[in-house]
């Protein structure tokens, strides 16, 4: 694990945190007016290593951030919070050095940016454990889909979208076809309108021409792969190592964050609470029942787009809008 100190002076500026795989929609804004949740979870940290973000490559929870202190200014142009356009806002306590930038704006992932140049990392203690994949995928760490109002939530259409790229890159080239059950209530949809205007200019030129259909499956921890083996399998991620759970030769992995995987593989199970009153003593019920989408799902299109770029190169994506 590391701690982050101030290069001016050595003052330690966050707890200690264990680095995590960077989120690819990280940085990217969602939707219009729309109260987001905090992006890194608490204890970890990200490193964007692309050149062009450079600037603001390490990517924290903002309650995670120790001896600093806020710059008080008006921030111009921003909405609903702070959305960091006017560079560093978050200074060393020790100090007084410009450290970090804090952005909290509405449809903007609330998180706190380090400066490279201004943090150092610095041991504070051994590696976390790396969690078994048992312990990760039990029924009651399901993630929800949708929030308490029956939105579908922000991450889960971000990562949505990030398991969608990877679809489409391991079907190369050919459209891909999904089972009735979960996988297909989450993902035939959005993989229609992957290839579909304005969507499929995302891709490159004849990427999507006439190739016979890849099947996908749902496949992981306590859930095998059926016969005959599927071309594609949408398996889990490792929080901590970004690893996706091995799939047999010859099948593609399109991973999937771990509690949005454990959603789909225990589909329809939820904590039953016992009632009073006029039902019979060994009814049983959902409490509180759970939220039912108003609107279809959305994936996040520009996650989806530098997902993909990622996955096929520079050349994917050219042409998007």
């Amino acid at each position: 694990m590391e701690v982050f100190e101030c290069r001016g002076c050595g003052n330690a500026l966050t707890a200690p945190l264990s680095r995590v795989p960077y989120p690819a929609y990280a940085g990217l804004h969602y939707g219009n007016g729309y109260p987001m949740p905090v992006l890194m979870e608490s204890g970890t940290y990200a490193v964007e290593e692309h050149p062009a973000w450079a600037a603001r490559s390490i990517v924290i929870a903002p309650g995670d951030a120790y001896g600093t202190a806020l710059v008080q200014r008006r921030e111009n142009g921003a909405c609903c919070g702070i959305d960091g356009r006017n560079g560093p806002n978050v200074t060393c306590a020790g100090c007084g050095r410009k450290v970090a930038t804090r952005v909290d704006a509405c449809s903007l992932w609330q998180a706190t940016w380090l400066e490279p140049e201004a943090v150092r990392p610095a041991t504070a203690g051994p590696a976390r454990p790396v969690a078994d994949w048992a312990a990760l995928t039990r029924w009651w760490c399901a993630a929800e889909l949708r929030d308490s109002g029956g939105r579908w939530a922000p991450r889960w259409e971000a990562e949505l979208a990030v398991t969608l790229a990877h679809l489409v890159a391991a079907a190369d080239g050919a459209p891909v076809t999904v089972p009735d059950g979960p996988l297909a209530d989450a993902f035939r949809g959005p993989l229609a309108d992957a290839f579909r205007a304005p969507c499929d200019r995302m891709l490159p030129p004849g990427y999507a021409a006439g190739r016979p259909a890849r099947r996908a499956a749902l496949a992981g921890p306590g859930l095998a792969l059926p016969g005959p083996l599927p071309d594609i399998a949408v398996v889990p991620r490792h929080p901590q190592t970004g690893e996706p759970w091995p799939t047999p030769a010859g099948v593609a992995a399109a991973p999937l964050a771990v509690g949005y995987w454990t959603h789909l593989a225990h589909h329809g199970r939820h904590l039953a609470a016992p009632v009073t009153g006029r039902l019979p003593a060994q009814a049983e019920r959902d409490d509180p029942l759970p939220p039912y989408a108003w609107c279809g799902v959305e994936p996040m299109w520009r996650a989806y787009q530098v997902t993909l770029e990622g996955l096929l190169g520079a050349g994917a994506g050219a042409g998007a809008p």
